[in-house]
């Protein structure tokens, strides 16, 4: 009888218990795994196969055969013992690992990258990145700041955040602003669709066709916005744009604008029209302060869905393009919700300033 190359010699009561552990509903699967691969090498199967029948490599087949032919029966309970690990790093290494990346940067260079970092202290790429992740450091990262410098901005803030949490009886608040100089961009080659595996593509190159000028105004409570394209953004436009908000609203109620300093809203122009209408009120935010006007929140909603990735062959396909993007959000307008107090952001900026002035004092 033909006898395979590979096969072991158990005993009845070694087959016994083999059978007993790969049959056990208690018995951990990879304990009956290996059970299951030694019975079938003393009925003289194929190591090949076995491995098939078990989702097994031949490897492990060999290696479980050599346990038991060692050690026996108990030789498969376990597993055998692994050599120890790398031997985590020092804490002395962990700070001053940390302690370069927050007060060093590399020769020549602005900023430590992961690899420098391993470089210069002899670890590995992924050890960096590790203490990295465990000290919340990202010193790939960069964020800008500025600090209004109106003398009257705390003033100026309560005024507009009063506005976002406790509007006015028989008023309605709206926040409004100009986005100027939106170009007409026309790609060079017609646009590659999307496609499995392949995003939408586009040239880098393009011809440009003229801009043209979005003034915009938010209605705090429900979210619709009154919009109008001009070719520039002078007094002139932004009256004929009051004079359309002043038709489209109630002439019951007043009407609250919040603005920021552009000389379109402080000329004498506007400043002559409002006089003649007092059922407008101005509110100011500071200077270097438009994060407090909301419609600036919906300015970077439509030139992220209409306007960056667009393709128009000239001005009037772009305020077309404009005017079907105002007519379809508001058929379903989302408001933006204002949620901090004027005291919890006056508190932030303090603690703003006041790292600010440590780091400056450290340097």
């Amino acid at each position: 009888m033909h006898l395979p190359t590979l096969c072991v010699i158990a005993s009845a009561a070694e087959q016994a218990q083999l059978a007993a552990l790969a049959n056990h509903g208690r018995t951990a699967q990879k304990v009956a795994r290996r059970a299951r691969a030694v019975l079938r090498l003393a009925e003289r199967q194929r190591p090949r196969h076995i491995a098939l029948s078990l989702g097994v490599s031949r490897n492990q087949v060999y290696l479980w055969m050599k346990r038991f032919v060692a050690g026996g029966v108990p030789a498969l309970l376990t597993d055998a013992s692994r050599p120890a690990g790398r031997a985590p790093l020092p804490p002395a290494k962990v700070a001053a690992i940390v302690n370069a990346t927050l007060t060093t940067t590399p020769p020549a260079a602005t900023h430590w990258s992961s690899r420098q970092m391993a470089r210069a202290h002899g670890v590995s790429d992924a050890m960096v990145r590790k203490i990295w992740r465990q000290h919340r450091l990202q010193p790939h990262r960069l964020e800008r700041f500025k600090f209004s410098k109106d003398p009257r901005f705390v003033e100026k803030l309560r005024d507009v955040v009063g506005l976002y949490l406790n509007p006015p009886d028989k008023a309605v608040v709206f926040c409004v602003d100009a986005k100027p100089n939106i170009q007409a961009l026309d790609r060079t080659r017609p646009l590659l669709p999307l496609q499995p595996g392949r995003p939408e593509r586009q040239t880098h190159d393009y011809h440009r066709h003229g801009t043209t000028t979005l003034f915009a105004a938010l209605r705090v409570l429900d979210g619709v916005v009154i919009g109008e394209c001009h070719a520039r953004q002078r007094a002139r436009e932004f009256v004929q744009f009051l004079r359309r908000l002043d038709r489209d609203t109630d002439a019951r109620l007043d009407l609250h604008l919040i603005l920021d300093n552009a000389s379109a809203h402080k000329s004498a122009a506007t400043k002559r029209w409002l006089a003649r209408h007092p059922r407008f009120h101005v509110h100011f935010t500071p200077t270097s302060s438009s994060w407090l006007n909301l419609v600036e929140r919906w300015f970077a909603e439509i030139t992220r869905q209409r306007i960056r990735r667009g393709t128009f062959e000239n001005v009037p396909a772009l305020t077309a393009a404009i005017r079907e993007y105002l007519a379809q959000y508001n058929h379903a307008p989302r408001p933006f919700a204002w949620t901090k107090d004027a005291d919890t952001i006056l508190a932030k900026i303090d603690r703003a300033k006041s790292c600010l002035k440590a780091s400056c004092a450290a340097h």
